[in-house]
Formats: structure tokens, sequence, C-alpha cells
């Protein structure tokens, strides 16, 4: 560790001990390897056969907002992300209103893990109650969290490894499989990507807009540029790298899962329909393993979720948009925002006993896609209206942001009736709470510090 992380960690601040790799495997863990094979079944039969493209056509998509992502972490290498970006660039009370929708996002994704994971585990040991093992999962992440980000992150190696020891059999084998049953045509084919007899955009943009929940998950990186050791470079590749590397490990899996089973029509369970590819392949072993591999990747995906919205509220009550105690708080032994973490662990553990699995998945895009729609804006203030004319690139400065911005709006407007009502009226609350806390909008709700 360098000089200046020992001094931040002295001083009570977050310590700065995050390589590149570590904050590619923070995003990867958060997405999930094996992020697209949940998906798999509900995709190909909205595309009517062509989930891989709609995963690739959503990569691109999601890739610019990662971008728009990295290039303002570059500007405000701070925790907070959206919160940050949105309230430095654009409005303090927009900045506000986007901290509070990623507070939204990041704690549903925990909620959504338990839930997972505990559900699974119901069914193993069926003889303990469901809110035991939610009880006991939400004890488990928030421990770890509790043992500093450098615990988290050697928790992510554990839980990626897990997933690749699955995955990767799957590939083998399914390719071993198909090449036996049909050769060459059967492994490689472009009816995945394209069926003329089936092909429709309309069917193509709903797939995507499904496909896209795959890449949920990237911008926590963004949360961690104050442990970053060289936030200005590491935070940018790490997020695109994230979402490309998903987008073409995740295709691979749905193109292989697709030429197994290659109809959409009549999926037998299309909830699960990608075990279904991996028990044809390699048996009941293979269904197994993969089921128990979803579970441990969920829990990874909410250990590192409730150690990004520990440190978003971190940040807003070191800004004074929420109150400083207990919000600001860092613990002396690790340097972590003890009572923050303490917090989400009790809210995730409250939203499984109140929630159920599909509406908690619903509201987690309320909260992501308004945020993304802000720092996408936020990059086109920042890099394109700002700057001197001489200076601006109307492909990377407007173009690409612009891009970003139009596909998350279209996100979030397909989301269901229930999704918005409850997530306008979580919205409600927190403007209603910015009024309050800023005297009817006559103060900012917070003094965005741009030094670290």
């Amino acid at each position: 560790m360098d000089a200046r992380s020992d001094g931040e960690g002295a001083k009570g601040g977050l310590r700065r001990v995050l390589s590149l790799w570590d904050l590619i495997l923070y995003g990867i863990v958060l997405i999930m390897p094996i992020g697209a094979a949940p998906l798999f079944g509900i995709v190909q039969q909205l595309s009517h056969g062509q989930a891989v493209s709609t995963l690739l056509l959503a990569m691109v998509a999601m890739t610019l907002t990662a971008y728009s992502y990295g290039r303002l972490a570059s500007l405000h290498p701070l925790a907070g992300s959206a919160y940050t970006f949105v309230g430095s660039e654009l409005n303090a009370h927009l900045g506000f209103l986007a901290g509070w929708a990623m507070f939204l996002d990041y704690l549903l994704v925990p909620v959504v893990c338990i839930l997972y994971a505990s559900l699974a585990l119901q069914r193993l040991v069926p003889g303990l109650p469901y809110w035991f093992w939610c009880a006991l999962i939400a004890c488990i992440l928030t421990a770890i969290n509790l043992g500093g980000i450098r615990a988290t992150a050697n928790m992510n190696l554990l839980f990626l490894a897990a997933a690749l020891a699955v995955i990767l059999p799957f590939l083998g084998l399914a390719a071993k499989w198909l090449y036996l049953r049909a050769g060459w045509p059967g492994l490689l084919s472009t009816q995945p990507f394209y069926s003329r007899d089936a092909f429709h955009l309309k069917y193509l943009a709903s797939g995507t807009a499904v496909a896209a929940l795959t890449y949920g998950g990237f911008d926590g990186i963004s949360t961690l540029s104050e442990e970053a050791r060289n936030p200005q470079r590491d935070i940018l590749l790490a997020t695109v790298f994230v979402c490309i590397f998903t987008g073409i490990f995740g295709g691979l899996q749905i193109y292989l899962a697709q030429r197994v089973l290659p109809g959409y029509r009549h999926l037998a369970h299309v909830d699960t329909a990608f075990l279904d590819a991996a028990e044809t392949v390699g048996g009941p072993r293979l269904f197994h393993g993969l089921a128990v591999v979803l579970v441990a990747t969920n829990l990874g995906s909410g250990l590192t979720a409730q150690a990004g919205v520990s440190r978003l509220l971190y940040r807003m009550g070191r800004d004074g948009a929420l109150p400083r105690f207990p919000f600001s708080r860092i613990g002396s032994a690790r340097a972590v925002p003890v009572y923050n973490v303490l917090l989400v662990g009790a809210l995730a553990f409250g939203g499984c006993l109140w929630l159920s699995y599909e509406r908690a998945a619903e509201l987690i895009n309320f909260g992501a896609f308004l945020a993304f729609m802000g720092v996408n804006a936020s990059a086109i203030r920042a890099f394109y209206w700002r700057r001197a004319k001489g200076n601006r690139n109307a492909l990377f400065d407007l173009a690409a942001p612009a891009a970003g911005f139009v596909f998350c709006l279209y996100i979030w407007l397909n989301l269901g009736r229930e999704a918005k009502l409850v997530g306008a009226v979580w919205f409600a609350a927190g403007l209603l709470f910015d009024a309050i806390l800023t005297k009817g909008f006559t103060v900012s709700p917070s003094a965005i510090r741009l030094d670290p």
C-alpha cells in the first residue's frame, strides 16, 4: 500500500488499496459471470429465437453508459457514482435524487440475491424455515463486509472460481455434444444471431430490453473510486471491460444453450431453460452443480452490492445530503463504514420478508436506469457543453452518451406497471426528503467536494 493509502486510512477515510484487477473482479462478480443464464429462456421467447443478438445489442448499449461512467470517474474520483456525477455536472438536487434512485437499486440487489439463495436452500433443507435462511445469509454477508474492502475483494475470487468451475465444463460439454450429433454445422451456425423466418425488430427490441438486465450492477465499480489506487485510469478501464466481457462470455454461453435447445415456442421450463440445456449435455451432475453455483454467485453479487451501497451512503453522509452521524462514520480498525454496512444488512433482511423475488427484480431497474440516464446526461454536459468548441468531439462527447441515454430511457419506459408505481412512491419520498432537508429547495442538499 502506498503512502497516500496509509495516510487516508489513518485519518479515518477510505483506503486506496484496490488494483485494476480488483475492480474488474468486483464488477464481474456483481454482474455474475453467468448472469445471462437465468434470462436465457425468457429472452429466447421474446426475441423469437435470437437471444444471442439481443445480448450483444444490449452489450453495445450498456457499454456506452459504462463509457460515460468511466469518463466521469476520471473527473470526479470520489465514492458516490451517479450521485457525485449528476450532482457535480447538472444540479445538486438532481444529484441527490440520483443517489436516492441508486440506493433503491443497490439495496434491492442484495435483497434479490438473498431471496434466490434462501429459496434454493429451503428446497435443499426443507426442515428449516425461509426466514432462517434469510437471516443467516444476511448476517454472513454483513460479517464479511465488516472485515473491510480487502476481505470483500478476496471473497470475490472464491465466488468467481466457483462459477468458472461449472460454466467452463458446460461450454466444453455443449460444444462436444453438438459436434458429435451434427458436426461443424451443428456447432457453428448463424441461427442464434439471425433467423429470417422469425426476425422482426419488435421481437428483437423486446428481447434486448430484458437482456440488458444481464449488465445490471456494472456501475457499482465507480462507487469504489476512493479505494482505487488509480481511479482516473482504472475506473474507466474496469467498467468498460466488465461490460464487454459480460457480453462476450455470456453470449458464448447463450449461443451454445441456444444450439442445444434451438426452439423458442415450446420450452419446457422458461425460467430455468439454461439448466435444462446443462442437464441435456452434462446430466444430473452438471444440472445440480450449476444450480449450486447460481446460489453462490448470487451471494457474491449480494456481498459486493452491500459494499457498494454502504459506501454510497458514506459519501452522501460526508457531504451532508444525509445526517453525518451515522452515515459518514468510518470504523478505525479496517476503514469500513460500519453503521452503513449494518443498516444495509438489516434492510436487506427486511426486504426479503416483504418483497417477492419478481417484484424486487423489477424494482431494481427503476432506480438503475434513472441513474443511468442521469449519468449519460452528465457526460454530455461535462465533455460537450462545457468544453470549448475546438476541443469537442461530436462522436465521443455527444453522440455516445446521447445514445446511452435514449437506450436507458427505452428500458425504463418498458418497465412493468407495478414496478413503476412502487418506484414512483420511492422517488416521491426522496423528493419530499430533499425538500425538507433543503427548506423547500432554497439551499443545496450537499456541498459536492471534488477533492478526495
